[in-house]
């Protein structure tokens, strides 16, 4: 009887919420975002490890003639590599396409976070918004001599003499570290080429404050890393004016992502409980702060 209702109880709920996702076109500002041509938010939240869903939100805008122009609300202190150059590269063919984006930093966006804003047409962030971190960092544990200390000795069986870099029963060997510096370098080039194009500047300029430090956001105008000092509305009055768009503009608010877990877990009172985090590979490469 009980997962009978409980079933119920899910099945309104999800309808509630695909009802609700549908009148998110409204503007915030008023009139409705069915007709007339729009503005529309896109959200990147948390950690960059998976952007399949801001990557399709993105194409979807990009093949709606009602859309005129995107804000991309960027809170994160980046991610791995590949998602972050995979909204990266739908940024740019979304601006390929004819349509202006404008991103708009909100409390961090560093590193990964700002490798996604350099992509845009024009950068907003608060005065005290975190940003920059740009550069990249790979970590791994060396716990060989806990391991001797306790007694445990760890076996690898592999074909191929660099397979096993990052191994953390043994120290890490001059070759390894290099090659390992190598690769780092090499995507630490791509952020900086990145930066240099999308903000237009030579990459020497770009090379003096790539070191991996934090930049509040009235430092990174005076960087020429940002375009303006604002937030979320500035960003969207700014994204109408490059789409020629009267103001105030109409707006279609951000996608909200249903999720069973977190229902359950405010209707149950579990909201300070922490979500499993995700499993990650290895030796990741990551753009963070």
């Amino acid at each position: 009887m009980i997962g009978a209702a409980l079933v119920i109880y899910l099945g309104t709920a999800a309808l509630f919420v695909a009802v609700a996702s549908s009148m998110l076109g409204v503007s915030r500002r008023g009139g409705g975002a069915l007709f007339g041509e729009r503005i529309a938010i896109v959200e990147l939240e948390g950690l960059i490890v998976d952007v399949d869903d801001q990557v399709r939100e993105l194409r979807a805008y990009r093949d709606n003639p009602g859309i005129r122009a995107v804000v991309l609300r960027i809170n994160s202190p980046g991610g791995a590599v590949a998602p972050t150059q995979e909204l990266y590269g739908a940024i740019r063919r979304l601006r390929e396409a004819g349509k202006p984006v404008v991103a708009s930093l909100g409390a961090v966006a560093a590193s990964g976070g700002y490798y996604i804003a350099v992509a845009a047409d024009q950068i907003y962030a608060n005065p005290g918004t975190l940003t920059g971190s740009i550069g990249v960092v790979m970590q791994m544990a060396n716990l060989n001599a806990l391991m001797k200390k306790v007694g445990v000795e760890y076996v690898v069986v592999k074909a191929g003499e660099f397979k096993d870099v990052g191994n953390f029963a043994r120290p890490m060997t001059a070759e390894e570290r290099r090659i390992l510096q190598a690769l780092l370098d090499d995507v630490h080039g791509q952020f900086i080429a990145a930066v240099a194009d999308g903000r237009k500047l030579d990459r020497a300029v770009v090379r003096r404050f790539a070191d991996g430090r934090v930049f509040s956001g009235t430092q990174a105008k005076a960087l020429h890393m940002i375009d303006e000092l604002g937030g979320l509305e500035e960003a969207v009055e700014g994204a109408a004016t490059l789409a020629g768009l009267p103001k105030p503009p109409r707006v279609i608010g951000p996608r909200r992502r249903f999720s069973i877990v977190d229902l359950l877990r405010n209707q149950l009172g579990l909201t300070g409980l922490a979500t499993p985090t995700l499993p990650l590979l290895k030796t990741p490469l990551y753009l963070m702060d």
